[in-house]
């Protein structure tokens, strides 16, 4: 029995059911896919029941406001992905009357969808033979074929992609895809696979050489750039408080947070003249005492960032410029470091 049969054959047995496996709407199908990269499944199960809840169709999600849709989407992370989600809900309905289109190229041209994305909504919607490459079947891939491109080189997807069609054809395209993915979730898992439990046993080249931890192969050692984060919490008497909406590209872009001071190089505090041009750019006069919340700053990892950071609470004598009520505070859509501040400080 070839690969393509073996592998369909177990993907029939153990395959996992999810609501977006049993509608094949493009828009379904499309939003599971955004939700899921960076995403394991179960985290991302509720936000896609809550997005479909709240926004049952393309048109639906293109009218909402990008306020909710980040405060849908607020703990999920990289929050570019439900940015783009909305841009692309709305070209979707100006370009295509609101209906997904199902030539592969077209739906590629749309913003924050690449070839992974097109390619499992033309297989799994339009029965169209275009291969997924994601991590799952770089991993399968390379372990099992002993393929040792790196993986994160400009012409790996080509390399992959290509080998992935080869084993596609002549099956139904949307199985197969997920069958590869699955496969590589479930069995061909990136630490410790039993292998000694593995269909491919046989054929598999890294099983046989004694490679499997050694593959997939990356050339790249990921940068990692330090941030410190001073947070300066401005509240009265009743915990009313003062946001602003974080602009610019990187991290966080349209969330809301506290007024902010950042340095570049590890301080334990902030010079005067700082938090001098920060009451200054927030119109802020009044009488004030400041005190620190933790005691230790909080560590935040992101993928090419640590962030450490510290949370100042500043109570003002009078309260012109807060313009948040403490019972609004949770409405705003906040990156998940500050909602973990939020819901201890304004909240409990």
């Amino acid at each position: 029995m070839g690969f393509q049969k073996k592998l369909l054959k177990w993907f029939d047995e153990n395959r996992r059911s999810f609501p977006w496996r049993e509608n094949k709407e493009p828009y379904n199908v499309w939003l599971s896919e955004i939700i899921l990269q960076q995403t394991r499944t179960a985290q991302g199960l509720p936000y896609y029941e809550s997005f479909l809840s709240a926004f049952p169709t393309v048109t639906a999600l293109a009218k909402a406001s990008e306020d909710q849709v980040m405060k849908l989407w607020q703990g999920l992370g990289y929050y570019s992905r439900a940015r783009n989600l909305h841009a692309t809900a709305q070209q979707i309905t100006e370009q295509y009357d609101g209906k997904f289109p199902n030539d592969f190229d077209q739906i590629k041209s749309l913003k924050g969808i690449g070839d992974y994305t097109a390619s499992a909504i033309t297989s799994i919607c339009f029965n169209q033979e275009q291969a997924v490459v994601d991590g799952n079947v770089y991993r399968v891939l390379s372990r099992t074929f002993g393929i040792i491109h790196p993986i994160d080189t400009s012409g790996a997807h080509k390399v992959f992609k290509d080998k992935a069609q080869i084993l596609m054809k002549g099956a139904p395209p949307g199985d197969f895809n997920q069958a590869m993915m699955e496969f590589g979730a479930l069995q061909c898992v990136p630490k410790n696979p039993n292998c000694l439990d593995c269909i491919f046993q046989n054929e598999c080249l890294a099983f046989q050489q004694g490679k499997v931890s050694l593959l997939p192969v990356k050339g790249k050692k990921l940068k990692v750039k330090k941030r410190y984060l001073h947070y300066f919490v401005m509240i009265d008497d009743l915990k009313n408080t003062l946001l602003e909406k974080r602009k610019g590209k990187g991290i966080w872009q349209n969330l809301y947070q506290f007024p902010l001071i950042e340095t570049f190089e590890k301080r334990k505090n902030f010079t005067d003249q700082e938090f001098k041009r920060l009451l200054s750019e927030h119109q802020i006069n009044a009488d004030f005492i400041m005190e620190k919340w933790n005691d230790q700053p909080v560590l935040h990892k992101l993928t090419h960032q640590h962030l450490e950071i510290n949370f100042w609470i500043v109570k003002l004598n009078q309260s012109d410029s807060l313009d948040t009520e403490s019972s609004e505070i949770q409405d705003y859509p906040m990156p998940r470091v500050l909602q973990n501040f939020r819901d201890k400080f304004f909240i409990n």
